[in-house]
């Protein structure tokens, strides 16, 4: 102990470190909230879950794109289980449109819904991801103006609706009608 003098009066001052129990506390704390983070961090879904929305709201606009640039119809196919762009409706061999890469991810759930091409512009849904579709129907297309439109049963293109994808419950793209503005 010290003892420090100022005018008439002793005030003292006591030294001493941190108690277990002030040890003890923290350390209990600390090992909560990196329990909590670590099942966060090593939980796939909501990751897969955002990779997999932001790729197909790419693979849409490139989609739009690639139909004005090349003066052509695209058609985007979307279900459960996969998006894939195609320049015809039946999207078969030389229809399907090429990943601007070169390849798509080659996962195995992508080679197991898209095909063994590794070269045609497809993807398939991470598992435990889902993805569902409000529309008329799973298949629209983009004219050469980049307008969208609905696909009837016989082919010809439609008025379109707005449409949203929602993957995993709460991650929604929407394309809009009159412009194709995908977000």
């Amino acid at each position: 102990m010290s003892t420090i003098v100022t005018g008439h009066s002793h005030v003292r001052r006591s030294q001493r470190g941190v108690t277990m129990v002030e040890l003890i506390a923290v350390l209990v704390i600390i090992g909560v909230l990196g329990t909590i983070a670590a099942t966060r961090f090593f939980d796939r879904s909501s990751f897969d879950a955002d990779t997999f929305a932001d790729q197909t709201r790419a693979m849409l606009r490139y989609g739009q794109k690639l139909a004005v640039a090349q003066n052509r119809p695209v058609y985007a196919l979307i279900n459960a289980d996969r998006i894939a762009l195609c320049f015809e409706r039946e999207c078969t061999g030389g229809a399907r449109v090429t990943a601007p890469s070169g390849a798509n991810s080659g996962s195995a759930l992508t080679l197991k819904h898209c095909d063994t091409s590794g070269s045609w512009f497809c993807e398939g849904a991470p598992g435990g991801v889902t993805q569902t579709f409000s529309g008329p129907a799973s298949l629209f297309a983009f004219d050469a103006l980049g307008k969208p439109h609905n696909v009837t049963t016989t082919g010809a293109l439609a008025n379109f609706q707005r449409v949203k994808v929602t993957i995993a419950g709460n991650r929604v793209i929407t394309v809009e009608p009159e412009t194709g503005y995908v977000y």
